[in-house]
């Protein structure tokens, strides 16, 4: 028998609760969303992170082997709860920026024509605000993670066992202060703001290429691309997810080597000494082939494709999935 406040009482207000997921419908469909792709995508990131940090070369299959039979399963999702949370609020912040920024253009009639130039340039200035502002929020959390990854890197490819968040923090606190959450921050905000407005311009242009209409309602597919409607959302995700990936790849593992010589107390390098030394080497008297570097830099950047797939499908389609829900809430 139900009782008071139950869903199924009398004395439960479905209205209320179908008015207040209506006007929070952003971060509801991000939070929910974001949960389940990064549990689904952890692993691959956590892989990501180890290859970018490692000094020998070593290919994706031999760096899971080494995790698995150094940590076990619980190797690939160590650090979980932290991200679980932190990147789940910044998503939902993300998204509700981004939508905010383009329903006040809708709003004022700005880039409202019904083209993809128009679609694309709301998104990407959506995007660039909703990057800039989620970079505070987010460096810590990325601070902690190379600090967790540079004892493996000092060790090549063996898999030492990293440091738990709540230590990582503490050793950061107490070496650098508070600033130390903070190493690296003009790089990250860079890479956010640029990453961010790259990353929703692709994703609205093609959403509209592929017949979503300025209301956001799903409209018909393009004859050229004979695929089902609920796969749009993976698509676009997952293409805006590995180019915009991509492109900024290159600052990111910049940021990264300079987070890390900071946080072990080496001497720092600038920004395109660094860039330098990864694409000619070490060795300034035995330059290596531009090539070379280029792919050294890119190195890990298959598993991250992998990831973009399969998290930014996975995001935008159960983001879809839910507010396509609770648009048609009663």
């Amino acid at each position: 028998m139900d009782g008071p406040g139950t869903p199924h009482s009398p004395w439960f207000d479905h209205a209320a609760l179908n008015n207040a997921l209506k006007r929070n419908k952003s971060v509801v469909c991000a939070l929910t969303a974001s949960y389940i792709s990064t549990l689904a995508g952890y692993p691959l990131d956590s892989l990501k992170s180890r290859l970018q940090t490692t000094k020998t070369r070593v290919s994706v299959p031999k760096l899971a082997g080494l995790v698995y039979q150094e940590e076990g399963m619980k190797g690939f999702y160590r650090g979980l709860w932290i991200p679980l949370i932190t990147i789940s609020f910044v998503r939902a912040a993300s998204f509700t920026i981004y939508s905010g920024t383009r329903e006040y253009c809708r709003n004022h009639d700005y880039f409202s024509r019904n083209r993809i130039s128009d679609a694309a340039i709301a998104g990407g200035i959506s995007g660039a605000l909703s990057g800039s502002l989620i970079s505070f929020g987010s460096a810590p959390h990325q601070v902690r993670r190379q600090l967790e990854y540079s004892i493996a890197s000092s060790k090549g490819i063996h898999m030492a066992k990293p440091p738990g968040t709540l230590e990582a923090v503490r050793d950061i606190f107490r070496t650098n202060g508070l600033s130390g959450l903070y190493v690296g921050f003009r790089l990250h905000f860079v890479r956010d703001t640029a990453g961010t407005a790259l990353y929703f311009f692709e994703y609205d242009a093609l959403r509209h290429l592929l017949g979503r209409q300025r209301s956001d309602e799903q409209g018909p597919t393009p004859p050229w691309l004979p695929i089902p409607v609920s796969l749009i959302p993976f698509v676009c995700g997952s293409f805006a997810g590995v180019t915009s990936w991509a492109l900024i790849y290159p600052l990111d593992v910049v940021k990264t080597k300079i987070q890390q010589r900071a946080l072990s107390g080496i001497p720092p390098r600038g920004v395109w000494e660094t860039l330098h030394r990864l694409v000619r080497g070490p060795d300034p008297k035995d330059p290596k082939s531009v090539l070379a570097g280029i792919a050294r830099i890119y190195q890990g950047l298959g598993v991250s494709a992998v990831r973009s797939i399969t998290t930014h499908g996975l995001l935008w389609t159960l983001f879809d999935i839910t507010s396509h829900y609770i648009d048609h809430l009663p």
